[in-house]
């Protein structure tokens, strides 16, 4: 069907994208952090270990998404969890903090994301995992599943933090460390540490990163995988350390919870790469539905699209994480953001439509 109107909001989401999952249980990790662990559906969630869900809320009328990585693994947690860091002055993550409680119900899109891997029993890989505050989350994912799937890999774990009580997971990361004592290495690095702490403290530089991985060397494993996800400081350090001891970069894997869109969008534009910004129509196909619609100079394709009452998938709306993706069938369009996405998508035309605005006439988008 070729609809040129806009399209009737429903009062839920239609499509096999969505589902509603009862809240079983709240623990509070720290001071400003807890995890919200589900009830399995019928069918079970399933999901990849690394990846994330997102949340849509009705708060003060309107809808919020936000996107929170799963903290347990497929292969080992009966009840899938998300871990929520309380922002300051964020709306959803103190919503979440404050107001979720066993027995509600929360609306979610199904599980998404790039961040993480395959497993097989006769692997033998060294998994160096560098986090940072609520960083964790998919890490402890990833790390518990290599641990149960890998007998004979091994994981190296350095988590920063700003002082003891800040560490999310700190009794859990002790039981599997001591329950896999000869395969799971913590190491903690804090920024502020107490008087008493032993461990490494301060920032964690580019010198300290290095000596801490040359360290570490497991000669009698296959392959050493990299996962970094923390703070944009933080990751920074850790890839420019790590493409400067020369690993390649096909072999580290990250995931980054912030991004500067409109910086990014001012570099470009500064550089001349960016498109004149014109209102252009295009055609988006949803669910095997085509909607044409306006997108004003300035606008995003999403955005746009949302002001037209198209339902299409968002979450985070920064490029990170590729809950908007869709397939660029003609045309152009100039996308500030890409770090959702992996070479091979980008190479088959896919875009993330948060970050990409028209660049040509011609625009059509299939979102599968």
């Amino acid at each position: 069907m070729f609809n040129l109107f806009k399209k009737k909001k429903e009062d839920n989401h239609i499509g096999d994208k969505y589902l509603s999952l009862k809240v079983r249980e709240v623990i509070k990790e720290t001071d400003d952090t807890v995890s919200i662990y589900f009830e399995q559906p019928e069918p079970f969630l399933e999901y990849k270990p690394g990846q994330y869900l997102t949340v849509i809320l009705d708060i003060h009328g309107k809808e919020e998404r936000r996107s929170y990585s799963l903290c347990t693994s497929p292969y080992l947690d009966p009840h899938p969890g998300i871990t929520v860091k309380r922002v300051d002055k964020g709306l959803v993550s103190n919503y979440l903090n404050n107001q979720i409680r066993a027995g509600k119900s929360i609306e979610i899109m199904k599980p998404m994301g790039n961040f993480t891997c395959n497993f097989h029993s006769k692997n033998k890989k060294h998994f160096v995992m560098l986090a940072g505050g609520s960083g964790i989350t998919p890490v402890i994912s990833i790390l518990k599943s290599v641990l149960i799937n890998e007998p004979n890999s091994k994981v190296t774990l350095i988590y920063c933090n700003r002082s003891e009580d800040q560490i999310i997971f700190k009794k859990a990361l002790e039981q599997l460390e001591e329950k896999y004592e000869n395969r799971l290495m913590v190491i903690h690095n804090l920024s502020k540490p107490s008087s008493n702490w032993t461990g490494l403290k301060g920032r964690l530089d580019a010198a300290k990163l290095k000596n801490t991985l040359e360290s570490i060397r497991y000669p009698e494993l296959d392959q050493t995988m990299y996962f970094v996800c923390g703070p944009e400081g933080l990751m920074e350090t850790a890839v420019a350390t790590l493409e400067g001891m020369g690993i390649d970069s096909k072999s580290i894997i990250k995931e980054s919870f912030y991004t500067d869109l409109d910086a990014k969008e001012e570099a470009l534009k500064t550089a001349g790469k960016l498109a004149p910004e014109l209102s252009r129509e295009i055609d988006v196909v949803l669910e095997g539905e085509t909607f044409h619609f306006e997108v004003p100079a300035g606008k995003t394709i999403l955005e746009a699209g949302l002001d037209h009452d198209v339902d299409m998938p968002y979450s985070c709306q920064s490029g990170l994480c590729t809950a908007c993706r869709g397939k660029l069938i003609s045309g152009k369009v100039d996308m500030i953001e890409d770090a959702g996405l992996s070479a091979s998508e980008i190479e088959q035309g896919y875009i993330l439509c948060c970050s990409s605005k028209p660049a040509s006439s011609d625009v059509k988008i299939i979102i599968e």
